[in-house]
Parts: C-alpha cells; structure tokens; sequence
C-alpha cells in the first residue's frame, strides 16, 4: 500500500487559498482515480482505491489538523497501515518554485514549509517524496497572509494548471513509480 497526502487546512475559510494547494491536488487525483474521502480516522479524511491499474492499493489522506500539525495524522495513518516512509508521496505548496510550476523531489529538508516539517518530524526521516506546488514569492513581507490569500484571476488559472499537472504525477507515481514521474513532470515544470 502507498499513502498519497495532499495538505491544507479544514474550514471552509482556506478553500480557494494559496496554502490548500495540496487538498486541491489529492481532490484533483481523486476525481481522475475514482477515489473518495469515505473515511474518517487518523486526525484526517481518507479514503482507499485498489484498482488492477495501479502497482498497489494506495489510501488518500487530507489531514484535518491544520497544517502546522499535518504529521500527526501522517504518521497514525502510515503506522496503522504499516506504510514505510519511502512510499509515502505529499503534496503541497512551495513559495520556492514560480506560480504555476511543480517539482517531484524524492527527499529533502523542510525549507521552512510548516506541514512538510511536520512530517519529517514525526516521521523522523526526510525521506519522503513531495510534490511540490509553486506559489511564488509573496510580493510584501508577511508570507502568512500571502499563502492564506486567494490568487488573482491570472494565478489562480496558473495555480489550477498546477494541480492538474500535479494530480497527473500522482497518477504517473501510481501507476510508473517515482521515477518516472519526476522524469516527465520536472521537465515540464
């Protein structure tokens, strides 16, 4: 079994922000899957697909903790199930990558990202594939009110292109592996 995450915050205040990028992205998967949150549990919504097309049964998580807090719900899950860290795939948004971009990197640290860290740290490991969102740099000083903020109607269409290409490396992960995945999503950018 592999775990596919996508992070956000619950409340119906963050839909449509900069920060749910992740939620976006696992719905987006979902909807292309035939997957569905039908479960609760694990500090989070989930929900499992076992499809002949996919190289294992692979579990859908939003963690409903908030973002700061995305590890706890991770780590139930992933032990519950015995899911190791290295099949574990997060989605989420990164002020590091231009508006609109994706990356697939197969580990690495936080850089500052609150929910990534989280999982890190819960995980005790940075060995956890991520598929990173691009925001952009917030154009003034406070970064939080640039990720809980709305894009414009430009960003947003950028963003929304963003998910999809980020709902189709989920797919590829599923169905080519890792790979394969970074092979054709991080030339596309």
């Amino acid at each position: 079994m592999i775990l596919f995450v996508g992070l956000g915050n619950p409340g119906k205040e963050y839909e449509g922000t900069r920060h749910n990028l992740g939620f976006d992205a696992i719905d987006a998967f979902a909807r292309k899957a035939g997957a569905s949150f039908d479960r609760t549990g694990f500090k989070g919504e989930y929900g499992i697909l076992r499809d002949p097309v996919f190289r294992d049964s692979i579990l859908v998580l939003k963690p409903t903790t908030f973002m700061n807090l995305s590890g706890e719900s991770v780590q139930a899950c992933a032990s519950f199930y015995r899911i190791p860290p290295e099949e574990i795939y997060v989605a989420y948004d990164e002020m590091a990558i231009p508006e609109g971009a994706i990356r697939i990197r197969p580990a690495g640290s936080s850089g500052g990202h609150k929910g990534i860290g989280s999982i890190i740290q819960m995980m005790g490991t940075e060995k956890i594939a991520r598929i990173r969102l691009g925001i952009g740099e917030p154009p003034f000083h406070n970064p939080v009110d640039y990720v809980l903020g709305k894009p414009g109607a430009e960003g947003r269409k950028k963003i929304d292109m963003a998910v999809e290409k980020a709902a189709d490396a989920f797919l590829l992960i599923a169905t080519r592996g890792l790979e394969t995945a970074m092979s054709r999503i991080n030339q596309r950018g």
